[in-house]
Formats: structure tokens, C-alpha cells, sequence
């Protein structure tokens, strides 16, 4: 499945389900989020791992628990991956994998200030599309390619850490996500087992929160404002 039929699958969730849910819960900021991934595959198999830089976008609920707790479930796509740089007796060169996900972290975020956050916590993903891009010093080797996700491990798992910035209503923040789970699923030839890739995913991601029901329309141009 494509990514942009992902998003705009969110997208029409969303828009569904937020103009009933905006009155109904006072207590409840629901809003749409996205920004940029700098993705990592942490690996002791390459000389060397360059990062990927990719996309997050998707939808998130706030649930105040206090006036300094919340609990925040959210779910969006996340494309991750990297380049990895070999070199070995036979071959050298560089693997690209794109990897694209749907991401459910379920988040504790703590208010230390007026607008300042912190938040931390779980989260589960599915694999829903890998592409495998190579380039090696024999140009037999050179592809780009879909790979079967039954070669990767389709459900990853990790912890989330982070922090933002609210802004009036609009939230700017920086979280790190670190998987626990290997990305390559391990696989037999010849009697011999290996994971491609046998790495870690890893991500630094930057953010912007946009919530929904707190936007008020202008009286004066009838548009809806944060």
C-alpha cells in the first residue's frame, strides 16, 4: 500500500470521527500531527550506517488524567529505515531499506510548565510496505526492489521519549522512538540462519500537534483560527 493512500485513509478517519467526538468530549483534545523522521538501523554487521530521512503524520487524543497528566494515544504512518555501507571479501557497497509503518504509541505526557511537556511510553507497529534499494561496486548486484514484508518482522515494539513546545494551542516538539524488536525476521539457507537486516530501528522525529476541537472561528472572517 502506498503511503499517500495511508495518509489520506488517517485523513478520512479523522474527518469522520472528529466532528462528532469534538463535542461531545470537553475533556478530550483530539488534533492531527506530523513532521519529519531522521531514521537509524542499528547494526554491528556494516562498516557503516547512514541515516534515512522520512516522514510521520496521523492523528493523536489527549486525555487530561490532572492538570499536569495526560494520557495520549495516537496513531499515524512513520517511514524509517537507512543506509547501510558494506564491505566484505566478496562485494562493497550500500543497502537502502525504506521501511513504512502504522505506529500506536500510547503516551504519559507531564506538564512542567505552562508550555513545556514531557512524554514517554510504548508503542506497537505494523509493517505495511519495504523497499530495498542496492548499489555495489558490481553492478550485477545494483537493484531496487519491493521486498516481501514476510522477510521482515511485521510487528515492532519500543519505547517513545520526548518533549514539546506549546505555542498558544499548537504544540512544536523533538521525540526519539527505539524499537526492541530486529527488523530482519531470521530465515534459513542451507542450514545456515541469518536476519537481513539484523538491526534495531531507531528514530529522532520533530513535530507539529494541531488540535482540532480547540480552534475558534473569527467572528469577524468566519474562519476557524488556533
Amino acid at each position: 500500500m502506498k503511503i499517500s493512500k495511508i495518509i489520506g485513509l488517517v485523513i478520512l478517519i479523522l474527518a469522520a470521527i472528529v466532528p462528532c467526538k469534538a463535542q461531545e468530549a470537553e475533556g478530550i483534545e483530539l488534533g492531527v500531527k506530523g513532521g519529519l523522521n531522521l531514521s537509524d538501523l542499528y547494526t554491528t554487521d556494516a562498516s557503516v550506517s547512514d541515516l534515512n530521512y522520512g516522514l510521520n503524520a496521523g492523528v493523536y487524543a489527549k486525555l487530561n488524567v490532572t492538570n499536569r497528566l495526560a494520557i495520549q494515544p495516537e496513531f499515524y504512518v512513520s517511514t524509517k529505515g537507512a543506509s547501510i555501507r558494506y564491505n566484505n571479501a566478496l562485494l562493497t557497497g550500500t543497502a537502502n531499506f525504506q521501511l513504512t509503518y502504522l505506529e500506536l504509541p500510547v503516551l504519559g505526557a507531564i506538564k512542567l510548565s505552562q508550555h513545556l511537556s514531557l512524554h514517554f511510553g510504548p508503542y506497537v507497529s505494523c509493517l505495511v510496505g519495504a523497499k530495498v534499494m542496492n548499489g555495489a561496486n558490481v553492478t550485477l548486484f545494483n537493484f531496487e526492489q519491493n521486498i516481501d514484508i514476510n522477510k521482515f518482522n511485521w510487528i515492532d515494539a519500543g519505547l517513545i521519549l520526548g518533549a514539546g513546545i506549546e505555542v498558544r494551542t499548537v504544540t512544536v516538539g523533538l521525540q526519539y522512538t527505539y524499537g526492541f524488536v530486529k527488523v530482519g525476521r531470521t530465515q534459513t539457507f542451507l542450514g545456515t540462519t541469518y536476519k537481513i537486516p539484523d538491526t534495531n530501528n531507531g528514530v529522532v522525529s520533530f513535530y507539529l500537534a494541531i488540535p482540532i476541537n480547540k480552534m475558534e472561528k473569527n467572528p469577524i472572517t468566519n474562519q476557524y483560527q488556533l
